[in-house]
């Protein structure tokens, strides 16, 4: 018997995230093997008007086919996948692992060709700037088990965080969107961090149920070059199967110069896949009420209440600050008191302390204003 909420999710999908429209193709892909959702999927589809195609991916198969890749070969496979997304109208992305550490196996060479090719900006471009997308996970026993939850809990936890009031959400992200809009200067401290940059005339968007589910947060970039000072970011962060602990970057004139890690070496390989990756993409607000600590998984945890990331990588379109690269990582540090604290000012005034927003107009964005 399907689970109702899968059937609400389904349609939330179909009609708010990607607002399908009749006679519009959409791409609805799977990687895994439960097809729960993407049955729901396809049938809200047609309900919709729309036109589905499907593709199921296995990720045994996936890892072989980077392992045994060339780079030649893995632009190849880059190029196939790019003419299918240029003839759809929208992408739905379901990702259902049943192992985390699936591709441990592949090297970090071939995991390098996948990023640059399959990930990399040209592609990213066109499935981020030429469709109506969506990139989600499955509540499945490996995502409860990463998260700590027996599979019920985290049911519970997944449906409540995705499925929040993203109208309510969006009118009381306005405020903020407007004051980035008009800040320069950008100062974070907190534990072992001391960091500023500028944001100054570049776009900010705020985002509500209409791009990542869950949703929760109102992002921009610096500008390429302002970042400077320390940061040291406090949640598991999580990259081609391997999960970091106790990031530390050091920036001067928005270069990573210094890093460390429970991994440094490996770190450090992936900082010098391409020049961009040593500079700041996206900076962030996670504002989803629903989501208050880390479970491992970025998706989730980049929207964590109170929570900024700063974004080593690629920089997206719409707030293109220069920066291009196979790599966007969302590093995120949680500032409420449970994990440390901190504060960001805009422009010298404080807006946000231990991980509430203080300014009158922006307490609306506080976890106790969204639920």
């Amino acid at each position: 018997m399907e689970d109702p909420r899968i059937r609400k999710f389904a349609k939330f999908l179909i009609n708010h995230a990607v607002y399908l429209q009749k006679d519009e193709k959409i791409l609805l892909e799977l990687h895994g093997k439960q097809t729960g959702l993407l049955k729901a999927l396809v049938e809200e589809a047609y309900l919709a008007g729309g036109k589905p195609f499907v593709h199921i991916f296995d990720y045994e198969v996936e890892g072989a086919l980077i392992e045994g890749s060339s780079e030649e070969h893995m632009a190849e496979i880059a190029s196939y996948e790019l003419e299918r997304m240029k003839d759809m109208d929208a992408y739905i992305d379901i990702r259902a692992t049943d192992n985390i550490s699936v591709w441990n196996r592949v090297s970090d060479e071939k995991n390098g060709y996948y990023r640059k090719h399959y990930w990399g900006p040209i592609h990213l471009a066109e499935r981020c700037n030429h469709t109506k997308w969506s990139v989600l996970r499955y509540p499945n026993d490996a995502m409860a088990q990463l998260a700590g939850m027996s599979t019920e809990e985290y049911e519970d936890f997944y449906f409540a965080a995705c499925l929040v009031d993203y109208d309510k959400m969006g009118r009381a992200m306005e405020k903020l969107e407007a004051l980035m809009d008009r800040t320069d200067k950008v100062h974070i401290v907190g534990p072992g961090t001391d960091i500023t940059f500028s944001i100054k005339g570049i776009p900010c968007y705020g985002m509500h149920g209409n791009k990542n589910i869950p949703d929760g947060e109102v992002y921009t970039a610096p500008v390429k070059d302002s970042v400077n000072g320390v940061i040291t970011y406090n949640t598991p962060a999580p990259y081609d199967g391997f999960v970091y602990q106790n990031v530390k970057l050091v920036f001067k004139d928005g270069k990573i110069v210094e890093c460390s890690s429970n991994n440094t070496d490996r770190m450090n390989r992936i900082f010098d896949i391409d020049e961009g990756a040593r500079y700041v993409g996206e900076f962030a607000f996670g504002v989803n009420p629903q989501i208050h600590r880390a479970i491992g998984d970025i998706l989730f945890d980049e929207k964590i209440a109170g929570s900024f990331h700063l974004t080593p990588g690629n920089a997206y379109d719409n707030t293109d600050n220069g920066n291009h690269s196979a790599v966007h990582w969302d590093l995120i540090c949680i500032q409420t008191p449970e994990y440390g604290g901190g504060e960001i000012w805009f422009d010298d005034v404080l807006i946000r302390k231990d991980g509430i927003f203080v300014l009158d107009e922006l307490k609306c964005l506080n976890p106790e204003n969204l639920i």
